[in-house]
């Protein structure tokens, strides 16, 4: 994601509405590729300035020691204000409905039927499901999994506390396997590794980093909770101990070739014995833990890998995607470095990708991109080499820049899927600027993956239906952009770490009324709540900001 000014084919970042000196750019470049946002505004600032007085369609900025490089403004190319993107009021619905994928959400999240599609969230009757579990209807004396998650998509976290506060932008965030513990990671080049078995935020330890470019990354904990990894602008990986009476660092060589070198996104395998890495110089990097030296190295997109994942537990899938709009899939079974070739590509994105997150079922994962988008996809529904390399053709075209750039207004009213887009779905709602912003499922356990959650750079996270498109929550708290969120394994809490410098914890605060359209089932609820409090507390509907 980051600006390589070597490469030809990423000159077309250096363009918009006004185009900076390659050193200018070097001295104001964050090590994510991130300019500084105090440059970046100034520059802003006397552009409109300029703009304002002058009435002019020519602007320079103009370096001491090198030949300008000159942008047009016009009206054509006028940029919104920095707000998100307009909802999609009416998804198409049409590829995902006709999915297994969509019965199989359904089931995992207790929608037997009782709900319709079009109230994907209004949980049936409570006391209804209390008569059908004490009669045991289709012998189920107990509330199940997909119950369960009927009342917990109904309690979604609405009210955040801030439970850390930093001096600099706060990058990744992440609960580890079994929630115990909350790993963060900030610009000020600390990781810090908080004990949340109780259910509250206890500072255990922090690491200070090291080999530090700009910032912290991103950051991976081992399978096993034993270990965790760290990246930045390096030719190195750190790996260090979460546990134990003695702390270990060790630096993992990966011997790139170029001199400005960073890894942008981490993932151990199931085992823990390989370390995958995607990076800026277009390539993918695996490390073996027990070799202790890097195992694979393979050239994989025409720009920087910005996410990199395995599709399931058996590690042999993996996706990449970078900043030349293609996710792809390969199989570590036929992977040489001599002529790496994906086993498909998945192209619908009309911009660079910034994430990956799969759902672990070997089929589908979603992605989030600078197009102001996620996307659904089933991976064994490819794109044609056709349709890639149009969409390759459409991201080389993009003049704008993310990072320091308001969304351009087409890309904003992009509404339908381009040739070829095999998608299942596609979300709008939430900002992709500034930085590399991550989207996830929702944890299974607790809500059946029905949900998908996001960052989002106007300090908000949404989240969304992934069987409808539609937002069904809003959270607003921060003053700055959310990078990472994270939502614990099995209960209904999510940590946001932003660049406002905080970690925000988001719960449910029960002080709503009920939303019911009947009023006589109304009041013989209110009756049963009398004889339990626990039922009252699942009772009440949350509030949407």
């Amino acid at each position: 994601m980051g600006l390589t000014i070597s490469r030809t084919n990423r000159t077309r970042r250096m363009s918009g509405r006004a185009s900076v000196n390659s050193e200018v750019l070097d001295q104001g470049s964050n090590s994510e590729g991130e300019t500084d946002p105090d440059i970046a505004t100034i520059l802003q600032y006397l552009i409109r300035r300029y703009l304002n007085r002058r009435r002019s369609g020519q602007i320079r900025v103009i370096g001491s020691e090198s030949d300008s490089l000159s942008g047009d403004y016009s009206d054509e190319d006028s940029f919104l204000p920095n707000t998100p993107p307009r909802a999609d009021p009416n998804p198409d619905t049409s590829c995902i409905q006709d999915s297994d994928l969509y019965q199989s959400v359904l089931l995992q999240s207790g929608d037997l039927g009782e709900l319709a599609c079009s109230k994907p969230h209004k949980v049936p009757l409570f006391l209804t499901m209390i008569q059908r579990r004490e009669v045991a209807v289709r012998n189920h004396d107990h509330f199940s999994i997909g119950d369960c998650c009927l009342f917990n998509l109904r309690l979604l976290p609405n009210k955040m506390k801030i439970v850390d506060k930093y001096h600099s932008k706060a990058f990744c965030g992440m609960f580890t396997k079994n929630g115990d513990s909350f790993m963060s990671a900030s610009q000020d080049g600390n990781i810090r590794i908080y004990d949340t078995s109780t259910g509250y935020f206890k500072l255990k330890k922090v690491v200070p980093a090291q080999d530090v470019g700009w910032s912290i990354l991103d950051t991976a904990v081992s399978p096993d909770g034993q270990h965790f990894i760290y990246s930045s602008w390096s030719e190195y990986i750190h790996i260090c101990n979460i546990h134990g009476e003695y702390e270990t660092h060790e630096a993992l060589v990966l011997s790139p070739e170029d001199r400005r070198f960073c890894i942008f996104s981490l993932r151990f395998s199931q085992d823990g014995r390989e370390i995958l890495g995607g990076a800026n110089d277009e390539c993918i990097y695996v490390y073996d833990r027990d070799l202790n030296k890097r195992s694979l190295k393979i050239r994989s997109h025409e720009d920087d890998v910005n996410s990199v994942a395995f599709a399931d537990s058996t590690s042999h899938i993996l996706f990449s995607g970078g900043d030349d709009g293609l996710c792809k899939v390969w199989d570590r079974r036929t992977l040489n470095e001599d002529c790496p070739r994906p086993v498909g590509i998945l192209a619908g994105h009309i911009d660079g990708i910034t994430y990956i997150d799969p759902k672990g079922d070997g089929r589908h994962l979603i992605t989030n991109s600078k197009d102001q988008t996620i996307k659904l996809w089933d991976m064994r529904a490819f794109s044609s080499q056709e349709s890639a390399k149009a969409a390759r053709t459409i991201v080389s075209s993009q003049n704008w820049d993310y990072r320091w750039q308001r969304i351009p207004r087409k890309l904003s009213n992009q509404q339908k899927k381009v040739a070829g887009d095999t998608s299942l779905m596609t979300y709008r709602g939430h900002s992709v600027l500034q930085t590399l912003i991550r989207c996830h499922f929702s944890p299974e356990i607790s809500t059946g993956q029905r949900l998908i959650y996001t960052g989002c750079a106007t300090g908000r996270i949404i989240v969304y239906d992934v069987l409808t498109g539609k937002i069904v929550k809003v959270l607003c708290g921060h003053l700055g952009c959310v990078r990472d969120v994270s939502w614990h394994p099995y209960r209904q809490e999510l940590i946001s770490s932003s660049w406002d410098g905080t970690l925000g914890c988001w719960t449910y605060s029960g002080k709503h009324s009920l939303d019911s359209d009947e009023e006589e089932i109304h009041r013989a609820d209110q009756l049963s709540l009398r004889r339990s409090p626990r039922i009252a507390q699942l009772m009440i509907k949350p509030q949407a900001c």
